[in-house]
């Protein structure tokens, strides 16, 4: 500080949000099931792992892409209490399900992909797929939903 002059005390800011993202928190009472066949449906993963405490939903994601409409592998069990859904863990990985080793671990939250923030309209190809010549949607023969 030099003498004589006077530094003016800037006024206290609001503090600012993050503008990083934070990661998404994972939930110790969904666990992920790896190692299905085929013949795993919600009742027989339900019927497993309702021994150690109450299910509350079983998630199986489809290959909707294939041609037999079949589960991807892979499956989401929730638990209601944390220490059910560890339990089952403990006593799940490594077990047996139709012939096939299950792991079974805690369910990573689902995080944002490399270049998924971009819009799907951001590429060119995008409109000329779906804009007709005028600027309107164009028309697909989908039935509505």
């Amino acid at each position: 500080l030099r003498r004589g002059r006077r530094i003016a005390a800037a006024a206290a800011a609001p503090p600012r949000a993050c503008t990083a993202a934070m990661p998404p928190k994972q939930d110790p009472k969904i666990l992920y099931v790896g190692g299905l066949t085929e013949e795993a449906t919600e009742e027989t993963i339900h019927a497993a792992f309702v021994p150690f405490g109450d299910v509350t939903e079983v998630n199986i994601p489809k290959d909707f892409e294939g041609t037999n409409n079949a589960n991807r592998g892979f499956c989401f069990v929730n638990f209601a209490l944390e220490a059910d859904a560890d339990e089952a863990r403990f006593n799940m990985n490594g077990a047996e399900l139709f012939g096939r080793t299950l792991r079974v671990n805690v369910a990573k939250a689902m995080g944002h992909k490399l270049g998924s923030s971009k819009a799907v309209w951001s590429a060119d190809s995008w409109f000329q797929n779906n804009l007709s010549e005028d600027g309107t949607a164009a028309q697909t023969d989908a039935p509505a939903r």
